[in-house]
């Protein structure tokens, strides 16, 4: 019995990413429990997008398909003919809703630019495939209705942060996007089928290929900056450099910026902030 004992632990430890085994794994991408005060940062995120949501103007669970979450909020800036920031949250593609993030429409409203903070179905309730499809479909869905809210279809600019930021990655190849912001992005799923993050996901290989921006690199996407904090999980840098370094031997047009003192949560305020570092990054890829 003891022999069986240590033989499952041997197991159960066994390296199964970068010399990590699962524990650690899990432990490289668990962002809640790298940082203590997450809880305190999402109540935070809350009393502000409150605020935000009540501000005169905005539209609020506007459909662009028929499921319970495929809806956007959108913000004006009173600019007419506004450039348009769609901003896609994160949570692993399982968690949080569009509501909490209002408040990042702050800063980019403060420069002459609208901005949408859009819904998708989250997993297990939708594939990676499918939560890929809605956004698409959401951008199409905003680009065919510029008129009815006054924007410039021209000039639809997507970020994300988090699994929003992989989301960004991968809309930035779609022809009617001009740039992506992507803060904190996962670029390389393979890490992640391996993790708990797995559970609800069920990538499948063809998912973990074809939509890792890492590995399935194209031969045109717009420009990308990329954003990271410096006290963010090792993973989570790791993944911001190796896209980009891959990217830039692609030649494709992409930055990474290290914002230092910030973690995946206090990263956000560099947004919501009019004059951000994130903000100030998003006003060069929108105006030049």
């Amino acid at each position: 019995m003891n022999v069986t004992h240590i033989n499952e632990v041997t197991t159960a430890a066994k390296p199964i990413y970068r010399g990590m085994d699962r524990a650690t794994l899990d432990a490289a991408y668990n962002n809640s429990a790298a940082v203590i005060d997450s809880p305190q940062w999402l109540d935070n995120w809350k009393r502000r997008s409150e605020a935000s949501r009540n501000m005169p103007g905005a539209e609020l669970d506007v459909p662009y398909a028929p499921r319970a979450r495929t809806r956007f909020d959108y913000f004006p800036s009173g600019t007419e003919h506004a450039p348009l920031f769609v901003f896609i949250h994160g949570g692993y593609w399982q968690r949080n809703a569009k509501e909490l993030f209002s408040f990042l429409s702050e800063g980019p409203r403060h420069h002459g630019i609208d901005v949408v903070m859009l819904g998708y179905t989250l997993a297990p309730d939708a594939s990676l495939t499918q939560i890929v499809a809605e956004i698409q479909q959401a951008l199409s869905h905003l680009e065919q209705h510029a008129g009815d809210f006054g924007f410039d279809a021209s000039r639809m600019h997507v970020g994300g942060w988090s699994a929003g930021g992989h989301l960004a990655a991968l809309a930035g190849r779609w022809p009617h996007v001009k740039s992506s912001l992507c803060i904190s992005g996962i670029f390389d799923l393979e890490p992640i089928s391996l993790s708990y993050l797995n559970e609800a996901l069920q990538l499948t290989r063809d998912e973990i290929q074809a939509l890792s921006p890492l590995s399935h690199l194209p031969t045109r996407t717009a420009p990308h900056c990329l954003a990271v904090g410096g006290d963010e999980l090792s993973e989570l840098q790791r993944q911001s450099a190796d896209y980009t370094a891959a990217a830039v031997r692609q030649n494709l047009s992409i930055k990474l910026k290290t914002l230092p003192g910030h973690n995946h949560f206090s990263i956000l305020d560099e947004l919501a902030n009019p004059d951000g570092a994130l903000t100030r990054e998003l006003v060069k890829l929108v105006f030049g």
